[in-house]
Order: structure tokens, then C-alpha cells, then sequence
């Protein structure tokens, strides 16, 4: 299913210029989705194998290539970072002018190329084979100089690409792009990599934020509004009042968490002589908690779905280590 230079032509009128587009865009996406489903049923015992090698580097695992097939190496070492493996992308050209030095006999080198002839994965290809160092390589055409050399050989096979000519890397380097993030996700599969570990390698941005814990925000100490279910209804508002959370977090004897005091609870009460009355009889019990280690993004979809601002943060014997804020939550920003 080859796509015509004719249909990128614009001499339509509006309406049939957007469905052409739709069209073309609808052929490009089928054509890769289909690539890689030919590579998914084409996946054979190389690759278990090629898993074995990358999992045996005492070093890093060094991706290679050039043009659209190095853009697609530079992002398979990320991934592979981020998912726990240590990887590090060299840049096939620079290689023969001294980037070779970042390959160490303790490495293994992963080479993309659609052709397995591209001239500037030569040097890396020799160097490997110098110094011993293992070399998978994931081509198109096994009869290549790649093909030859690389002891694993991961196959793209015959693809045609999505691009009008048929020239330009399109579908090759989609199934590229799909082939590494299978092994990396493998080799993290492998590596037993853990929610906590993909947390310490992304503090930052969005995904750091996903990943803040309760306890990381919560107000502590004398922070936090609470009083004894003994106390006065006096001393309750004055310690909502003074705190500013809207409500206060009532205490048994032993200093455990049993019941809360809100505003609503002020309004549901304020026609009944609110300020005689202690504590412990205006409280909604068993209030809703978190611990401090439940995720920030979690607490606030608790709090949307309850549909309240605050949260007491409970450590051993429900006894309160802190208290966090909708408002807290919303200035990480995390999506309400």
C-alpha cells in the first residue's frame, strides 16, 4: 500500500483537502501500525538472546547510529536509563574522531542501521570487534556489513515506508523505535525495577510530581489543629480559627485520632448551643486519613472525590503526624 505523491496535491477545495488529509494521515498510521504488528509475530529467540547479552554488561549499553536511525538510538539509551538500565548514546560520526573512547570493554553496543551499510557504523563495527566487546545489531538486511559482524542480529525484515517516495525512514524507524523500547522495558522487567526506582530517576517535571509523597508536604508539629475530645467547643474554634485548615482533629486519651471537627459540622450545629457542648459531641467520627507515604497525587483525588480540603496524615496507633491542604497539593502542579 503505497501512498501517492498525487494525494498531497492541494488543488482541492477545503472540504476535500481536510478528508484527503485525514485520509493520508489515516494510510500512514495503518501502514506503521501494520509494521509492527509483522514485527511483533516475527520476534524469535534472538531477541531473548540479545536480552541475555545487554543483561550481562558490567558497563553500559551504548546505542549507535546515524541520520533518522541515530535519533531513534539517542532515544532508546534514554529509555533505557530512565527504565534502569545505564546507557549512554554515541553519536556514530564523532565516533572515528575520538568518541570511541566512551566505549569500554565492559559495554555492549547496540547499532541501528536500516541498510546495516551505513559507512560511519563501520569504525564502531571494527572496534568492537578489536576489543572483543559484543555487538547486536538491529537491521533490515542481513546480508550487510552489520549483519556480519554483529554477533545478534535482530531483523526489522522487508518494510515499506509510509512516505509518498517510499524513501524516507518512516515505518523502519517506527519498528526501530518499538524493537528498543522492547528490549528496554524487558531488561527492566528482568531487573525486578520498582516504582521507588523509577522514582529516584525522575525527581523532576511532571512525572517527579506524580510521584511526591504526602509526607513531603504535610504541615507538622504545632502546625497541625488538634484537641483533646475533653476540651471546650471554645477552645475547638479557637484552634480551627487560629490553624486555618477549617477544621481540627479531635484526640483520644493516648493521643490517637477519632474524630474531626469541620465547618460543616460547626453549621450542622450552630442552632443547638453550640458552645456549651465539648468536643467529642459535636466530632464526626473516624475521620478519612492518609499515611505519609501514600502518593501526593493519590490525597488529591481522595480529596476531589470526597470533596474536601484537608486530610490528617496518620503514623503508628492513628496518631497524627500531620495535616495536609488541597492548596498544598495544587501548588506542586498536580492535575486536579
Amino acid at each position: 500500500m503505497t501512498i501517492s505523491p498525487n494525494e498531497c496535491k492541494t488543488d482541492k477545495k477545503p472540504n476535500q483537502r481536510k478528508i484527503a488529509d485525514i485520509a493520508i494521515g489515516q494510510k500512514v498510521l495503518r501502514k506503521e501500525a501494520e509494521a509492527l504488528l509483522a514485527a511483533a509475530n516475527n520476534l524469535d529467540e534472538d531477541f531473548s538472546n540479545a536480552l541475555k547479552v545487554l543483561k550481562s554488561a558490567r558497563g553500559r549499553i551504548v546505542v549507535t547510529g546515524m541520520g533518522k536511525s541515530g535519533h531513534i538510538a539517542a532515544k532508546i539509551a534514554a529509555t533505557m536509563a530512565s527504565l534502569g538500565t545505564p546507557s549512554q548514546y554515541v553519536n556514530a560520526a564523532e565516533a572515528s574522531h575520538g568518541d570511541l573512547g566512551m566505549i569500554t570493554e565492559d559495554d555492549v553496543v547496540l547499532a541501528l542501521s536500516n541498510s546495516g551499510n551505513t559507512s560511519e557504523l563501520t569504525c564502531i563495527a571494527n572496534f568492537t570487534q578489536i576489543r572483543k566487546i559484543p555487538l547486536i545489531a538491529i537491521i533490515s538486511k542481513t546480508n550487510s556489513m552489520l549483519g556480519r559482524v554483529a554477533d545478534i542480529v535482530l531483523t526489522l525484515g522487508k518494510i515499506e515506508e509510509a512516505c509518498p517516495l517510499g524513501l524516507a525512514p518512516t515505518s523502519s524507524s517506527t519498528v526501530m523505535l518499538a524493537l528498543g523500547d522492547s528490549l528496554a522495558v524487558a531488561l527492566s522487567d528482568q531487573s525486578d525495577f520498582s516504582e521507588a526506582d523509577f522514582n529516584s530517576l525522575h525527581p523532576g517535571g511532571h512525572l517527579g510530581r506524580r510521584f511526591i509523597r504526602a509526607g513531603d508536604l504535610m504541615h507538622k508539629g504545632d502546625s497541625i489543629p488538634l484537641v483533646h475530645k475533653a476540651e471546650s467547643m471554645t477552645q475547638a474554634l479557637l484552634e480551627i480559627t487560629t490553624k486555618s485548615f477549617g477544621c481540627a482533629g479531635i484526640l483520644d486519651d493516648n493521643g490517637s485520632l477519632i474524630g474531626i471537627i469541620t465547618d460543616g459540622d460547626l453549621r450542622r450545629h450552630m442552632d443547638k448551643n453550640l458552645l456549651a457542648h465539648l468536643a467529642h459531641e459535636i466530632m464526626t467520627p473516624r475521620p478519612r486519613t492518609i499515611t505519609n507515604e501514600m502518593l501526593a497525587s493519590q490525597a488529591l483525588e481522595m480529596m476531589n472525590e470526597l470533596k474536601i480540603t484537608s486530610l490528617f496524615v496518620i503514623g503508628d496507633n492513628q496518631k497524627p503526624s500531620g495535616i495536609i491542604h488541597i492548596h498544598d497539593l495544587l501548588r506542586t502542579g498536580l492535575d486536579t
